[in-house]
């Protein structure tokens, strides 16, 4: 099998991985519905008192509200990927057959994760967007170039957010327990990412720092695309950066992970 065709084979089990969890998928769904509901009562009393804050208007914000529901779980903001096992297969040991198997331990785990975003996107991401359109009115795009756009965007917070887990769970090779640091990571991305609040309503300093955090591809880029309050081609540029950075930092961390093993093991 081509190196191609294994990656590809690889996301599509993710894909099908997920989509046998049909309870936890539901539950997820009526979750990010519920939680959309709560927050765009909450915003529209925002938005009344402070009309086009961080520069939305009414419309604009409902909008933001359900993209970011739609993409909660795509981009795992809250963690839920493949993060945990991995990180189990370092605390056990059982890493070190993954470390020797001709295929990239990155490239493996990354493939896996856009095939988990992929059926996160259609099937926790299309219902509640539906649902939020039919209860408010969004502001969405009707340039047709706009939706592919907004998906190559959501595609690169994906992987700018796995760079970020993959980071996170290969410290457990130095850590005895690598749940703190996924606790930081949680709790930074859910606020860095505009997951509460769009990331434009952070006064001075502070929003021009959020802003150029890697957790802003996450929700408010492509955000940001869809509401057509940013220009793509810079948008894509900022994630790019930050997903070959990344993901530069996981292959210098997965290396010296292997150094460590094969020492351990000689």
């Amino acid at each position: 099998m081509g190196t191609g065709r294994l990656y590809a084979a690889v996301a599509a089990g993710g894909f099908r991985r997920y989509a046998t969890y049909r309870t936890a998928t539901a539950a997820g769904v009526f979750t990010n519905t519920v939680f959309g509901l709560i927050l765009a009562y909450t915003y529209l009393a925002l938005w009344h008192e402070r009309p086009h804050l961080g520069g939305y208007g009414e419309s604009q914000a409902l909008t933001y509200v359900w993209t970011g529901q739609a993409l909660l779980a795509v981009v795992s903001v809250m963690g839920g990927g493949f993060e945990d096992e991995l990180t189990e297969r370092i605390r056990t040991g059982d890493i070190a057959v993954d470390l020797y198997r001709p295929a990239d331990l990155q490239l493996w785990w990354l493939a896996a994760d856009l095939g988990r975003g992929l059926f996160q996107l259609l099937a926790r991401g299309v219902l509640p967007m539906a649902v939020g359109a039919l209860l408010f009115p969004l502001a969405l795009p009707t340039r047709p170039w706009v939706w592919p756009a907004f998906l190559v965007a959501v595609l690169l917070g994906t992987v700018v957010s796995f760079a970020i887990r993959y980071l996170v769970a290969l410290s457990a090779f130095w850590l005895l327990d690598g749940s703190g640091v996924a606790q930081i990571s949680w709790i930074t991305a859910t606020f860095c990412s505009g997951m509460l609040l769009p990331l434009n309503v952070f006064p001075g300093a502070l929003g021009e720092i959020v802003r150029a955090l890697p957790w802003a591809s996450l929700i408010q880029a492509p955000a940001d695309v869809l509401l057509g309050t940013a220009d793509p081609a810079a948008v894509f540029a900022r994630q790019l950066a930050w997903a070959a950075a990344l993901l530069a930092a996981g292959r210098m961390l997965q290396s010296a992970a292997t150094r460590r093993v094969v020492v351990q093991g000689g």
